[in-house]
């Protein structure tokens, strides 16, 4: 009995590590995430906006944090209301920690006539059923550095 008890604890450990991700798939999982959560704004969704965010989520803006995601969605609805989006983004970077339960996503803002305006940061938490929360959120403006 107690050999069965072993060789079933065996064979579930081999088919976790047989669907275990590979850093490659949580990257691709991050990205597909952070390129929905864009796609919100495109098509002016709000809702679809809010279900992204963690209860717990910190976005910055100019000089103070939004803090919960109550304040988030609060503090963001101005960019959802018009027929056009003020802005749009799209992930470039992703790196996942080794853990896979955190990933950094990072990329271009650009304004509605598709000039880069910024740059995204975005910490992304894996939660137990697997889906990607955002759970800090930062922007910083384009450097024109050197340029007259």
């Amino acid at each position: 009995m107690r050999s069965f008890a072993y060789l079933a604890l065996a064979a579930l450990l081999a088919c976790a590590q047989a669907g275990a991700e590979t850093p490659e798939q949580l990257a691709q999982q991050v990205r597909d995430a952070e390129n929905a959560f864009a796609d919100t704004m495109a098509r002016r969704d709000l809702e679809r906006f809010a279900s992204h965010l963690a209860e717990d989520a910190v976005f910055f803006a100019d000089t103070q944090a939004l803090r919960g995601k109550a304040a988030v969605v609060e503090g963001w609805k101005p960019y959802y209301q018009g027929e056009k989006a003020p802005f749009s983004w799209k992930s470039e970077t992703v790196e996942v920690l080794p853990s896979g339960q955190l990933a950094h996503s990072s990329g271009p803002v650009f304004d509605p006539q598709g000039r880069k305006v910024a740059t995204f940061n975005s910490i992304w938490r894996r939660n137990p059923d697997g889906t990607w929360k955002v759970v800090f959120d930062k922007g910083c403006n384009v450097c024109n550095c050197g340029k007259p």
